[in-house]
């Protein structure tokens, strides 16, 4: 039967008649399941709905706490659809304190119930040996009623329970488990934002817990997004309410491009930054503010064409008297073409001289067109000698204003401006110094009739102090100091107009090793022939670097000039109009700290280095049959050189029937070595050195001086004594056969056969023939031929006095030797003296 027939048949015949009619009745529900977020205090409770009956239906929950299921909350929901059903409930006391169980039926047209689901149960905490508390390290809403629980074991009563030591009346939940309930909740004053919540057993405190107190996030104010560049987009907003650094309720802030696939951007307290979707015009765009007590959301639409807001960077700021020249460019590469800018000067409350009083603020606004260029304005009508701070910004198109710079702070220049130098001369006396003080005035162009009356010059040291007046035409003070430091201050008295001073300290002369000895270095001309002077950059020098040199006069022997070079900077270029060619210049570099200046380096070059240097002046030579060694004399450190001396050239010729043959250059490297040895000459000749002194240019002037070699007399001593040494030696070798070839020689000069010759006469042959090979010369002697002739067994086997007898007077001739002795003929050396002979000592 359907529904609708149940009913009218109840309409028709009462009440009464529901016990003759069979009830149709709801199924039962089914409880699925019952989660707890226990830091949430909520239970979730879910379950199905499956039938097409229970459409229209209601559901009505009960919520039973403690093991008796005391119904706490009880509520009517209405069956939306079918499917599974999650409904949510938030309890005002802890989850963890005691049992919580939920069950369900269905309401038709709230009169015809189901009958009750089965209670599904969440069980609460069930400490064994240890009283728990809750909630346990949680974070706690400012301004809520909080509701705290101690659970003991078994047994164990809880006699109190306090929060920050204040005791609260106890709210009896079961038998064991007690609670407190506390209103209206505040953040502690204490570092740490928590409070501490005790249990109380038998009288006796317990160990307290820690809960946390604080306050949930809030919507974002005024939220809004600006680019610079098209490229980058950066959001910002008000957060509210500032957070405590020990607050543990962490925040996360993320942006969400809605219209977008870009993934969420993790942003910070009050801005975040995203780069711009290509071709994306429209932004829509979301910022979720998240902590663990709940969540806020903030959106905004915005055109990025529309918020473009340029962002101003320095280029260059060049005050003047009464102006001030600026420039600047834009960060980026935007694409809009045209820039509206805004520039204020305000001047600051501290000014350099009274006479500034009466200057005021300056402002400007122009177009610049040049995008990507340098932007420049020229600041006038300001007031000489005062300090301005000068800030700018720009809209592109003038829909909306970037940020204002940084101020920038600069202070025009005075009328009249003192450049103030010194040079320092130590006397005989070490203590004493003499101290010239040297100062040029400067009058700005937009006050050519400023005049100077005076200047008053003033050197003190410590409690002393000296002054002297010095007429307006005059630029030079004399003074001698100690040793000391000194403070010097030069003040010009202008009339009509405020009084210009000028500060420069003497520092304290270093004794001992104390002064660091400066570094020297060589300048060379550069292509433009100017002086470009770079240095070692040192630290301390706060207050920039001053250059000091000389120009030679006509009158004075030197007119000091100065050129002082701002702080950060060690480059400075000098041009060569201001120098001569072929003049050595020198230059001075001092650092300028707090104590005065200090020397760094000196440097000296030319512009241009010419090549006539002057000759050196010769010294001594000495030389033998090979060899010349010359010595010269030159100042090679003198600066009236046209050039740097870089070595010296030796030029050697020879003088061969009047004329001159180079022979050979030598380079002398080091121009402190001034003298040089020629080898490999010959002898008894004439030869011309010229010696010039050489510079990057070349050769300068040339001394020459002729030297003859000196004979040589070895070889002609060699030519002697070589025959002489050959004669000794074959001499020596034959000493040991000296009967023999005596012997020999006897049989060579013997008489033919047939003569009758006495034999004395043998001994004046011999003589005569000794005399003739003396007087032999070696050159003229090529060959000698000695021919021994083999007299046979006679002369072999009789002595000398057996020879003799034979040709005794009466003897007509000799005897005949043997037909078979033939001569033997032997050579001697060539080119050898002959070795002298003895003669044979006569007979008698």
């Amino acid at each position: 039967m359907s529904l609708r027939t149940l009913l009218e048949l109840c309409l028709l015949l009462g009440p009464g008649a529901l016990c003759l009619v069979p009830v149709w009745r709801l199924p039962k529900p089914h409880v699925i399941d019952v989660e707890a977020l226990s830091a949430k205090r909520t239970l979730l409770v879910s379950w199905l709905a499956n039938r097409t009956s229970l459409l229209g239906a209601t559901c009505e929950l009960q919520i039973g706490r403690t093991e008796n299921r005391t119904i706490v909350f009880s509520a009517n929901i209405t069956v939306c659809s079918l499917g599974k059903k999650v409904w949510t409930w938030t309890s005002d006391l802890p989850l963890e304190c005691v049992d919580h169980s939920v069950r369900m039926r269905y309401l038709y047209n709230q009169t015809v119930p189901s009958p009750w689901s089965n209670w599904k149960n969440n069980s609460g905490a069930q400490p064994a040996d240890k009283t728990k508390m809750f909630p346990f390290q949680q974070v706690l809403r400012e301004g809520d009623r909080a509701m705290f629980c101690c659970v003991p074991p078994r047994g164990v009563p809880i006699t109190g329970m306090t929060l920050n030591d204040r005791k609260y009346p106890l709210i009896h939940v079961t038998a064991a488990v007690r609670a407190i309930s506390v209103e209206n909740l505040t953040i502690p004053t204490t570092l740490i934002k928590a409070v501490a919540l005790g249990c109380i057993e038998s009288g006796q405190r317990k160990l307290s817990v820690w809960n946390y107190v604080s306050f949930p996030p809030q919507k974002p104010r005024n939220l809004s997004c600006v680019t610079s560049d098209l490229t980058t987009v950066t959001c910002s907003w008000d957060p509210g309410r500032r957070r405590d650094p020990y607050d543990r309720n962490e925040q996360t802030h993320t942006l969400h491009v809605q219209n977008s696939d870009l993934s969420p951007v993790v942003c910070q307290q009050s801005w975040c930054s995203f780069q711009a979707v290509p071709h994306l015009e429209e932004y829509n765009i979301s910022v979720v503010v998240k902590d663990l007590l709940g969540e806020e959301t903030e959106s905004y639409r915005f055109s990025i064409r529309d918020r473009v807001a340029p962002v101003v960077k320095w280029h260059n700021l060049f005050p003047g008297v009464a102006t001030a020249n600026l420039s600047w460019t834009i960060r980026g590469n935007l694409t809009v073409h045209s820039l509206l800018c805004q520039v204020t000067a305000d001047p600051s409350s501290s000014r350099s001289s009274r006479s500034s009083s009466s200057s005021s603020s300056s402002s400007s606004e122009l177009s610049c067109d040049a995008f990507g260029g340098i932007c420049k304005v020229t600041l006038t009508r300001l007031s000489p000698s005062c300090r301005y701070s000068v800030r700018v910004r720009c809209s592109a198109v003038g829909r909306l204003w970037g940020p204002w710079t940084q101020a920038a702070a600069f202070q025009t220049y005075p009328a009249v401006t003192l450049d103030v130098w010194r040079r320092i001369n130590q006397l005989s006396d070490l203590h004493s110094r003499q101290l010239t003080l040297l100062w040029t005035p400067r009058v700005s162009g937009s006050a050519p009739d400023l005049t100077i009356r005076g200047y008053v010059v003033e050197v003190s040291r410590e409690d002393t102090k000296r002054s002297l007046w010095r007429d307006g035409g005059e630029t030079q003070a004399e003074f001698s100091i100690g040793s000391g430091r000194y403070d010097v201050t030069i003040r010009a008295v202008v009339r009509a107009g405020p009084n210009v001073s000028a500060h420069i300290t003497v520092p304290q002369r270093q004794d001992g090793g104390g002064e660091i000895p400066p570094v020297w270095k060589r300048l060379h001309g550069a292509a433009a022939a100017a002086f470009n002077l770079s240095w070692g950059h040192l630290e301390t020098a706060t207050c920039g670097y001053t250059v000091e040199w000389c120009i030679p006069g006509d009158r004075d022997p030197c007119a000091l000039q100065w050129v002082k070079v701002p702080a950060g900077t060690n480059m400075l270029s000098l041009p060569a109009g201001n120098f001569k060619a072929g003049c050595r210049f020198t230059f001075i570099i001092y650092g300028c700290t707090e104590s005065g200046h200090r020397l760094l380096e000196i440097q000296t070059g030319y512009t241009q280095e010419l090549q006539s240097v002057e000759a050196p002046n010769l010294g001594t030579f000495t030389s033998d049959s090979s060899s010349v060694t010359l010595e010269w004399h030159y100042n090679e450190d003198d600066e009236a050189h046209p050039a740097f001396i870089t070595g010296y050239l030796v030029t050697v010729q020879e003088v061969q029937q009047n004329t001159l043959t180079d022979l050979l250059n030598v380079s002398v490297s080091d121009p402190r070595r001034k003298s040089v040895t020629v080898d490999g000459l010959q002898p008894n000749r004439d030869y011309v050195l010229s010696v010039s002194a050489l510079t990057r240019q070349g050769p300068g002037l040339a001394t020459s001086i002729t030297i003859r070699t000196r004979p040589s007399y070895s070889a002609h001593l060699v030519k002697i004594l070589t025959p002489v040494l050959l004669l000794l030696f074959c001499a020596l070798l034959l000493w040991p056969r000296r009967n023999v070839v005596k012997t020999r020689l006897v049989g060579i000069f013997a008489y033919p056969a047939g003569m009758n010759v006495r034999a004395p006469d043998l001994d004046s042959v011999l003589q005569e023939m000794v005399k003739r090979l003396q007087s032999e010369e070696v050159e003229e002697c090529r060959e000698c031929h000695i021919e021994i002739l083999d007299t046979g067994a006679l002369l072999e086997a009789t002595s000398e006095a057996d020879a003799l007898t034979r040709l005794a007077p009466g003897s007509s001739r000799p005897e005949e030797p043997p037909p078979t002795q033939v001569p033997i003929q032997v050579d001697y050396c060539p080119q050898s003296a002959p070795l002298p002979l003895q003669a044979p000592p006569a007979s008698h």
